[in-house]
């Protein structure tokens, strides 16, 4: 089964929506920009968090290999899913001793890991994906990490698991915001439109000819 099916989200993102990713960050390379840069503009002009469109871009290259409407949105675009190198056992032990001592200083998650990446997003998206990945099925070597550096073994919280429920209300929250900032922008766009007409007219009207004495 597709990935992106139709009608169906992607992250988040709606076929068009992707499309329009594609086609700015297709544009914006040729430019000479960076991804992260793009990520961030793309971002900003969408009403996007960086991360989300990072995440999404990347997770949309990989589904090239098994979905015929990622192969068609990217096809002739030039971009490609380099391939993560995986990490070695001592490798995940440092880099999660490094996140957990960034916690220890009362810096979330997220955070720590955006600091150890110093700004090169395709180092956070291999560190955020690897600590997902072993939180998620190797809880136990963070405890015994945390309780090696001397933490307690709780110091690292189990993730929750979601319920139908709360999935389904997330997703009506982002597609009402989704709705809501699209609606703010199409009405700044109007009034843009309207504010750029009365200028013109009140330049007219003051380059006016005064025939009354």
């Amino acid at each position: 089964m597709s990935n992106i099916d139709s009608g169906e989200k992607l992250n988040g993102y709606t076929e068009e929506e992707a499309q329009r990713l594609i086609d700015f960050i297709s544009s914006g390379k040729k430019t000479g920009k960076t991804l992260s840069r793009l990520f961030e503009e793309y971002g900003e002009i969408y009403g996007r968090a960086k991360g989300s469109v990072r995440n999404f871009y990347y997770q949309l290259l990989k589904s090239i290999e098994y979905d015929e409407r990622a192969k068609r949105l990217l096809d002739g675009k030039q971009l490609y899913a380099e391939k993560i190198a995986q990490f070695t056992d001592s490798e995940v032990t440092v880099m999660l001793k490094e996140i957990l001592n960034e916690k220890s200083k009362g810096i979330s998650i997220r955070k720590a890991i955006q600091n150890l990446s110093s700004g090169d997003d395709k180092k956070l998206l291999r560190y955020q994906n690897k600590f997902r990945n072993v939180q998620k099925k190797q809880p136990e070597l963070l405890c015994d990490i945390a309780r090696d550096m001397g933490l307690g073994e709780n110091f690292i919280e189990k993730p929750k698991r979601k319920d139908a429920v709360q999935k389904q209300l997330e997703k009506e929250i982002d597609c009402f915001y989704e709705r809501m900032f699209t609606s703010v922008k199409t009405e700044n766009e109007r009034l843009k439109m309207i504010i750029a007409h009365l200028e013109e007219e009140n330049k007219l009207l003051r380059n006016k000819p005064n025939y009354m004495n």
